[in-house]
């Protein structure tokens, strides 16, 4: 429902497999996820498809007005991609990620400023 604030002519992508130009005016608002030609891979979805990904969205969208979420492989440099949840955690702790959520849970480091 957003997806056409931010892209040029997108339309509806839940398996990740189109790529619009992200437009002039939002790009600085998402860098993380605009590649070097100023396009970007996404992913919409709906409440109905995913209501708990769908109320992340909506909620990080309330603090920062932007509603968009990098969807990316989670490992850090040099190591595999996490598979459990223990090694989420972990990972999050040696990463610089300011939050991880896992299911209904919510990790924050202290020094965060969400």
């Amino acid at each position: 429902e957003e997806a056409d604030k931010w892209f040029t002519d997108a339309g509806e992508s839940p398996f990740m497999l189109f790529v619009y130009e992200v437009l002039p005016e939002k790009a600085e608002l998402i860098p993380a996820v605009q590649h070097i030609d100023g396009t970007a891979r996404i992913q919409t979805i709906n409440r109905e498809q995913h209501p708990l990904y769908y109320d992340l969205i909506k909620a990080f969208q309330a603090r920062t007005d932007v509603p968009i979420l990098v969807n990316t492989s989670f490992n850090t440099r040099g190591e595999p991609i996490v598979c459990t949840p223990r090694d989420a955690i972990e990972c999050f702790w040696t990463s610089p990620l300011d939050a991880l959520v896992i299911g209904p849970f919510l990790l924050e480091k202290a020094w965060s400023n969400l």
